[in-house]
């Protein structure tokens, strides 16, 4: 298999916009929320991220033609990686933020460099996790039926990757529509644009030329100073510093599950990309993993990397190691020398925001299409917990674009949830689905397989599961803070925890299925 082929550049150009994208997150929440200075952010963060990014990118393209050198074949696709959205959120707002509070609180000398200690012990922590998991995650995945692992990705992909570019394509149709007609085309439509164009490169181009016609483009002000180079520095003190200082302890509650979220979905990630026909050791792929986030702390980033959803979709365009090889050299280049600021600047999300919204559309497909017909229902309950955590992030950030958590505003409280429920709006079950999703996707999914399947002593060993995570708060338990709903881990007895006890009544439903139930193969027809 070449290192380069056409299919790799239209696998870079959606593989780098949805790292771009990441970028513009760590920039904007670093400097603006957290108020850290830029020198901090150009010179420590984004060379750590470079760090990480060139790593993985690296070692998934050279395992991709390792496994095609393996297999005899031309068409391995690398598994795509990048950096960890939701760990991005979770560790500023619930890490990063309420550290930086405490330290000004507590008169430190420096509020911005303790809170950028705590996100590279964050960092350090979801790593050692995602590492250490790397080495029992293949029994779990030889346990999950195939339906279980895909629904859960499909889930996200069909709500905070599809639908979330969907409105945007509407909000602005005119680059929106003409962007997504021309990703169609080439990829459903399965034809090649003339002089050997690939489609993806087409839509980038057409969709930053649009966006300057309609003025959606240049992106804000041009930035300020000239391009520099910073290398990557470890960051061994200042980790010391934070373990020393109990900002592990403090924030344990928070890096524990991200961490275990973070390996859950990768493995999710490695079954769909077999499921595409690429299959890759689960192992190394996930140590890996956890290497590049122990790495990007190592050298001052406080943000995760992960392997990314979306291999089918990369896969189906063409790419194969290339895309990654690209990607990890790009972002090295932006990284370590303030780039950023001015592809930012020069190309709008709305450009490539096509070829994300195709991902989507595929990871949600494969679902089904991947599984054992008879398994669609299953699919399809794994797919509600994902609809249900983008509903809670709307309505979230609808009542705090109303107001709720701002200063002098009114707060998140109890008192939301029978606001809502007499409008018959069961706010109280969204936010419990929201609260690790991913667990109660996958598990739903299992349970159903195997119901499906008359396994009912399996599916009841997964609702067994399913009440002993529930009482970690690891599934379900969510807390009110003053501008949000965020996931409360703390240990509850079953009987204190009525989703817990409510997985123990449904074991037991199951266990005793042989006995009070018997076989009726005509309600199936």
């Amino acid at each position: 298999m070449r290192w380069m082929v056409r299919g790799d550049v239209d696998g870079f150009f959606g593989l780098a916009l949805d790292n771009l994208v990441q970028l513009i997150l760590i920039d904007g929440l670093c400097r603006f929320v957290l108020g850290f200075p830029p020198e901090l952010v150009y010179g420590r963060i984004l060379p750590g991220v470079a760090v990480s990014l060139l790593l993985g990118n690296g070692y998934y393209a050279w395992q991709a033609r390792r496994v095609a050198r393996a297999e005899g074949r031309d068409d391995v696709c690398a598994l795509p990686y990048g950096i960890n959205t939701p760990s991005l959120f979770a560790y500023v707002f619930l890490v990063m933020l309420p550290a930086k509070l405490a330290a000004e609180a507590a008169g430190a000398e420096d509020p911005s460099r303790v809170a950028w200690q705590a996100g590279l012990v964050a960092c350090l922590g979801s790593g050692l996790i995602e590492g250490g998991g790397a080495f029992v995650a293949e029994r779990l995945r030889r346990w999950a039926p195939r339906a279980a692992l895909l629904s859960t990705l499909a889930g996200i992909a069909i709500t905070f990757i599809a639908l979330g570019f969907l409105f945007r394509t509407y909000a602005r149709p005119v680059v929106g529509f003409a962007t997504l007609g021309i990703v169609l085309l080439t990829y459903f439509g399965r034809v090649k644009f003339r002089w050997g164009l690939p489609g993806g490169l087409v839509a980038v181009v057409v969709g930053v030329v649009l966006a300057r016609v309609m003025g959606y483009a240049p992106v804000g002000e041009a930035p300020e100073g000239a391009v520099s180079l910073h290398l990557p520095v470890l960051a061994l003190g200042e980790l010391a510093e934070g373990v020393s200082g109990g900002l592990l302890l403090t924030y344990l509650a928070v890096i524990l599950p991200m961490g275990l979220f973070n390996l859950v979905g990768s493995l999710q990630n490695i079954e769909s990309a077999e499921a595409a026909g690429d299959r890759f050791p689960t192992a190394p792929s996930l140590a890996v993993n956890g290497g590049g986030t122990i790495a990007a702390a190592l050298f001052g980033s406080c943000f995760p990397t992960t392997i990314y959803i979306g291999h089918p979709g990369w896969k189906g365009m063409g790419a194969r190691a290339g895309y990654s090889v690209l990607n990890g050299a790009f972002f090295t280049v932006v990284c370590l020398t303030g780039l950023m600021a001015h592809v930012v600047h020069q190309v709008p999300v709305d450009a490539g925001m096509a070829i994300v919204l195709w991902i989507g559309i595929v990871i949600t497909a494969q679902a089904f299409s991947a599984t054992p017909r008879a398994h669609a229902p299953a699919v399809v309950v794994g797919l509600l917990p994902g609809i249900a955590a983008w509903g809670a992030l709307l309505v979230k950030t609808s009542l705090q674009v109303a107001g709720y958590g701002q200063p002098g505003g009114p707060e998140f409280g109890p008192e939301l949830l029978e606001a809502f429920q007499a409008r018959d709006q069961w706010l109280h079950g969204m936010f419990a689905l929201e609260s690790g999703f991913i667990f109660t996707a996958m598990i739903l999914s299992a349970i159903t397989v195997g119901i499906i399947e008359r396994r009912f002593l399996r599916a009841a060993a997964w609702s067994l599961a399913a009440a002993v995570v529930s009482s970690t708060g690891l599934m379900h338990g969510y807390a009110f803070t003053a501008g949000d709903v965020v996931l409360d881990v703390a240990w509850r007895a079953p009987w204190a925890n009525p989703w817990a006890t409510g997985y123990l009544v449904l074991a037991g439903i199951l266990l005793a299925a042989p006995v009070i139930t018997r076989r009726d193969d005509a309600a199936a027809h």
